[in-house]
């Protein structure tokens, strides 16, 4: 992959400045000593506009923007699938999700269910899991909430303390008391925090929710739904007229379908009956309610992160704990008509990103610029903080500590996410090329698209004039980032 010399920008005053060095954005002569404790607070379904620290006045996020105010907040951050498993499975292996096959030999990205049929690692992969990886390195290991991953990935299985299993506020109260009795002479600590909100925006599709009964909806079944229906009943108390037009979000800017939309969208839309009846048929309506059910389980999920930063604020740990916070994948929340996961557009890949050490991340920067990779980079960052930066997965997979601490370091250009229905690479000018390869009359379907000149993804750009150079480039990446036809198997088993 090329690289290109990075440096950091920093939010100041509602700007964007150039800051060459940490010492400069500080005025701190801190080095680190030790390891830090390191919390990884990951939500379940959120894309990366979702805080308010990131302008979106719909909600309000104060424990995320708390996070952004005192450390590091990424706006191009990307999953490597918009899918649970195969993401969460990334983040235990630190390698894409299609360098497996689960136990019909399908690739593992396909999807959810499919992922959890893993057909099993190679020992070279599972000797490089995350909590291997940190467990040499003298950390103690928590894991709360969702789990979500396939038997042989177990977190118990692989040295993780299982410690509280209810993803709600049960593990943010769960988190805090850990956090809080931890001695000044214990072992540094890693905990990942799975939350499951916002995930529960799934179930206004899957159910069948509508706007005209928010006073009647579907009776619950379970754990998942609870949150969901005690919000649909909060709605109904407003009058309806009153409730659209003072509490709803608008449409999204991009509420239409793509111009030119890939035919693979519309198949992928049809596999899931409820996916295709909600384009079809969601009124306006339903969908601005389904975004004002989406911000208040966003909402929900931030003050239970609120209890984990308070006992650290607390119990005096701010200073050596490294927190970092991002999502397994976003939803496309109305976006060309769609909800729920799995398209490559930015609603579903893009993810949040914000990464506080205090007193070592300048606080308030804003990172508009680097491509991170949620899956293949969280490892190495945090194997390079541990102390043990020759730790073994993807070899494209970087440590993130010297984007967090301000250096000038080159960094990617193009960065490559897989998902169901095909293959992506974006680029550092905001490009993107999607080869879509969802079966649909047995044809691939290859598209451009221009954040900068289509930030919402309205239409795709042909290789004419002077976008056919970033074409091939794009194409050209493409297939460096997925190799063998874009279907490489690094860790499959012999």
């Amino acid at each position: 992959m090329k690289r290109r010399r990075f440096t950091t920008t920093a939010a100041a005053g509602g700007g964007v400045l150039m800051m060459p060095s940490l010492r400069a954005a500080t005025g701190s002569e801190k080095k680190l000593s030790g390891q830090p404790n390191i919390i990884l607070i990951y939500t379940d379904q959120q894309h990366a506009n979702m805080m308010s620290c990131a302008g979106n006045k719909t909600l309000k996020t104060p424990a995320m923007d708390y996070l952004a105010d005192n450390g590091m907040r990424f706006t191009r951050a990307y999953t490597t699938n918009p899918v649970c498993v195969p993401a969460r499975i990334s983040m235990m292996t630190g390698r894409f999700p299609s360098d497996f096959r689960d136990q019909k030999g399908n690739l593992v990205r396909e999807n959810s269910g499919g992922a959890k049929r893993f057909g099993g690692a190679s020992e070279e992969v599972i000797n490089t899991l995350l909590p291997i990886t940190m467990k040499e390195a003298g950390y103690d290991l928590f894991y709360g909430g969702k789990v979500h991953l396939p038997e042989v990935l177990s977190p118990a299985k692989h040295g993780f303390k299982v410690y509280e299993k209810n993803p709600k506020m049960p593990l943010a109260e769960a988190s805090s008391k850990i956090i809080r009795e931890r001695k000044p002479d214990d072992k540094p600590f890693l905990m990942w925090a799975n939350f499951i909100s916002p995930h529960d925006i799934c179930y206004m599709a899957l159910r069948d929710y509508r706007f005209e009964d928010r006073a009647k909806p579907p009776k619950k079944k379970g754990l998942e739904e609870t949150d969901l229906v005690a919000l649909m009943n909060r709605s109904a108390k407003i009058d309806a007229d009153e409730f659209l037009e003072k509490h709803c979000p608008p449409l999204p800017p991009n509420f239409a379908p793509q111009e030119g939309e890939p035919a693979a969208i519309d198949a992928y839309l049809r596999i899931r009956a409820f996916k295709e009846e909600a384009r079809k048929n969601y009124t306006e309506a339903d969908w601005r309610l389904h975004r004002w059910l989406y911000a208040r389980l966003t909402e929900q999920v931030d003050a239970e992160i609120q209890l984990i930063i308070d006992a650290l604020k607390e119990s005096g740990q701010e200073e050596n704990t490294l927190v970092i916070f991002t999502s397994d994948h976003g939803d496309m929340d109305g976006a060309h008509r769609i909800e729920h996961k799995t398209a490559l557009y930015e609603e579903s890949a893009n993810v949040p990103f914000i990464a506080m050490y205090k007193g070592t991340i300048p606080a308030g920067t804003v990172n508009v610029d680097a491509l991170v990779s949620t899956g293949l980079d969280f490892l190495p960052t945090a194997a390079d903080y541990a102390g043990n930066p020759a730790a073994k997965a993807d070899p494209r997979g970087r440590s993130m500590r010297p984007l967090f601490e301000g250096r000038n370091v080159e960094w990617r250009d193009t960065l490559g996410v897989e998902s169901q229905i095909g293959w992506m690479v974006v680029n550092s000018d905001g490009k993107k090329l999607i080869e879509y390869d969802y079966p649909y009359n047995g044809k691939t379907e290859t598209q451009m698209l221009d954040l900068k000149a289509d930030p919402y993804e309205t239409r795709h750009f042909l290789p004419e004039g002077d976008r056919k150079a970033a074409w091939d480039s794009l194409e050209k990446a493409l297939n460096e980032w997925f190799p063998e036809g874009h279907r490489r198997m690094v860790g499959e088993v012999k």
